[in-house]
């Protein structure tokens, strides 16, 4: 196996190395062909792995790699250490980013920086290979801040795009925010263990619980208490809980299949799996895991809300992300960290097949995002269409607990909300009620999705880019004419234009996407649809199938099982109500949502403006800092530092110069007068 692992883990790396060092010597089709070779490669290695240690055939091991750092007594290697947890992640991340690699050689077949693109994907892979299969908490670190780094190349990718560059800074800066909180849990936790071995980390963690205090910005708190919370603040930057989830609906300025990328197998599953991989850290700390819980529950009901309000089909899978990631926190925040995984590998599947879905269905549009020009799809694009169905149905959960039957999402989130109802931690009940709402929103904004998408009479718009996509015969974006998207920031008109009022199509049809982005459809819908089916047992009724690699409570796994029959059914009742709300709305009465936005008024527009979090943190961080630096600039610098400072010496010299101008008059009797004053002052001094 440890062969395995090592190619597994710098198969990507080399691959980006080589396609991004060959650049356009080497050609789309070769950089190309390397690095989804190399990925396919990974996976093909990553499944027997998985399955090693879902049979218990596989134990956990460390694979050395070389001598990182060593310093007096402080030492620790570069080690990549496998187990059931970092087995689940490699075959999320390498089955998604192969599957992704194949797609984009469809959907950027006519991008002319491609080599450049498999690159940075690549290199993204390799990131969040290396924060899974880290040893300790620094080479976490480098995995973490990788994942960082190739999320800005990616999500910038067109740099020639203004919003996209906004986009991508905005992603780093905010995610800096949440790397500082997990930098000082790292420093805390050395500071602590005198060490940042994890496996020595976690067998001292369950000792420490109330044992000690920290001080902490000037107080004396519990130890275990702060660790974990500082630690968290990573995770709610990197997975985009409720504070820190700005980045994440302006990460969609990137190609499509970047948001898959993103959402499904790497960045945002990172915070997840740290507070996984940490878990009996975090059992050491009640009071971090009651953060864990409301932080969770709150950006899961806050997410679901604003999904059901946007336009843009990107912007609405992006926030169902979102809502989906605090249902995986609010399960660990609960003690349930078997059920956050198996959302997490389930979610994988699923999400990554709705966003290159929607990347298909983009594709066809010319690259119109808004879901009320389209309309009637199904007919045009039917293999788009029952993938993205496949994907819809294991999100919104649809199953029959009694005939033990289901798509992914139904095994995996009604689980979550049983251990939420079944737990006695501190506000499991508020994760349960919320998250029970959020299942009612997620399947209304889901099939609102597919109705304006693919039911109704077609509402093809010939937009300015659509129109020069059709005439000038490009079906992609480039760096000189990109992707036409939706100004987000701004309210609009919330009806669903009707055909009459649609400019002619002038013949255009959509088209079904090429093979390339097709078979990845396929593969995935079977994901969406057996993945829960075929894992559930192990991964939540198996405590052997972790093994130790995170902590395991049998006891709420049992107590789960014994919930009242109306709570096993609760998600399923919620998913229908979202259905029947949503065809009502969108095919059987297309009025509701005009109607419904006129009488909410004020509170539909705070909904759709996102609850206002740009435009307070604008206010609040952005203004201020644009202020104190305009005055440092205008007070301090020019008019404290210069005026004093280069422009003061300045001035003076140029003063001292006009005056020793003037007396460098050229007349003798000029310089006798001058030398007759200078031996008079000097005799004045002697004498006095």
């Amino acid at each position: 196996m440890n062969t395995s692992i090592l190619i597994i883990v710098f198969a990507p790396l080399l691959a980006a190395i080589i396609a991004g060092l060959g650049n356009r010597n080497l050609g789309n089709t070769v950089a190309k062909s390397i690095t989804t070779g190399g990925l396919f490669l990974a996976c093909a290695l990553s499944w027997p792995i998985f399955i090693g240690f879902l049979t218990g055939s596989e134990t956990a091991t460390v694979v050395p790699v070389l001598k990182w750092v060593e310093s007096g007594a402080f030492s620790f290697d570069w080690a990549l250490r496998v187990d059931t947890l970092t087995a689940v992640m490699l075959v999320v991340i390498t089955t998604v980013s192969a599957l992704v690699h194949l797609y984009s050689w469809g959907y950027m077949e006519e991008d002319p920086d491609q080599p450049r693109f498999f690159a940075y994907l690549s290199l993204f892979t390799f990131a969040m290979l290396m924060l899974v299969t880290a040893d300790n908490l620094v080479q976490m670190f480098f995995g973490w801040e990788g994942v960082g780094l190739a999320s800005y190349l990616l999500i910038g990718f067109w740099f020639k795009k203004p919003s996209a560059n906004a986009a991508a800074i905005k992603a780093f800066v905010v995610n800096r925010v949440g790397d500082l909180g997990f930098m000082l849990g790292i420093f805390g936790t050395f500071l602590v263990f005198q060490t940042t071995s994890i496996p020595e980390i976690l067998e001292m963690a369950p000792a420490m619980e109330g044992a000690s205090t920290i001080g902490f910005m000037g107080m004396r708190l519990d130890t275990m208490t702060i660790l974990c919370i500082l630690l968290f603040i990573g995770a709610m930057g990197k997975s985009a809980q409720l504070g820190l989830h700005t980045w994440l609906p302006d990460a969609m300025e990137g190609p499509t299949p970047v948001s898959a990328l993103i959402h499904a197998a790497t960045m945002v599953t990172a915070g997840v799996f740290m507070v996984c991989r940490l878990s009996p850290m975090f059992e050491a700390a009640p009071a971090a895991l009651a953060v864990v819980t409301v932080i969770g529950a709150a950006t899961c009901f806050f997410a679901a809300t604003i999904g059901t309000t946007q336009w843009d089909i990107k912007r609405v899978i992006a926030y169902s992300t979102c809502s989906q990631l605090g249902y995986m926190f609010f399960a660990a925040g609960v003690g349930a960290y078997g059920a956050a995984m198996f959302h997490l590998f389930t979610h994988a599947f699923f999400k990554a097949l709705l966003f290159l879905g929607a990347g298909s269905v983009i594709h066809a549009m010319h690259h119109e995002q808004d879901m009320r020009y389209y309309g009637g799809l199904r007919k045009h694009i039917p293999f788009t269409f029952w993938a993205m169905m496949a994907g819809t149905l294991a999100i919104t959960g649809v199953g029959v607990y009694h005939l033990k039957a289901g798509f992914a999402g139904f095994w995996s989130k009604d689980a979550i909300l049983e251990v939420a109802y079944a737990s006695a931690g501190a506000y499991s009940d508020m994760a349960f009620w919320l998250g029970t709402i959020a299942a009612l929103l997620t399947s209304f904004y889901s099939w609102r999705l597919m109705f304006l998408t693919f039911w109704g009479k077609p509402r093809w718009i010939e937009s300015e880019h659509i129109q020069h996509a059709v005439h000038a015969g490009h079906d992609e974006p480039d760096e000189h004419n990109p992707p036409h998207q939706e100004d987000s920031g701004h309210d609009v008109s919330h009806a669903v234009p009707s055909p009459d009022h649609a400019p002619g199509t002038g013949g255009y049809h959509p088209h079904e996407s090429p093979w390339t982005m097709l078979v990845p459809l396929a593969i995935l819908s079977v994901g969406a649809v057996l993945a829960g089916q075929i894992f559930y047992h192990a991964f939540l009724d198996e405590a052997s199938f972790w093994a130790g690699s995170l902590y395991y409570e049998p006891t709420l796994m049992a107590e789960r099982k014994e919930v009242p029959l109306w709570v096993k059914y609760d998600a399923t009742v919620m998913m229908i109500i979202g259905l029947v709300a949503a065809w009502y709305a969108y095919i059987r009465k297309p009025s509701v949502p005009e109607e419904t936005v006129k009488q909410l008024g004020p509170i539909h527009t705070f909904v759709y403006r996102k609850w206002m979090f740009d435009e307070l943190y604008h206010y609040v961080f952005v203004v201020p800092a644009f202020w104190l630096g305009r005055f440092f600039w205008k007070r301090g610098d020019e008019g404290t530092i210069n005026r004093f400072g280069p422009d003061g010496a300045a001035w003076v010299v140029m003063q001292g110069s006009a005056f020793a101008k003037k007396v460098q008059s050229g007349y003798l009797t000029s310089y006798a007068l001058i030398m007759l004053i200078g031996l008079v002052a000097a005799v004045t001094w002697v004498l006095f």
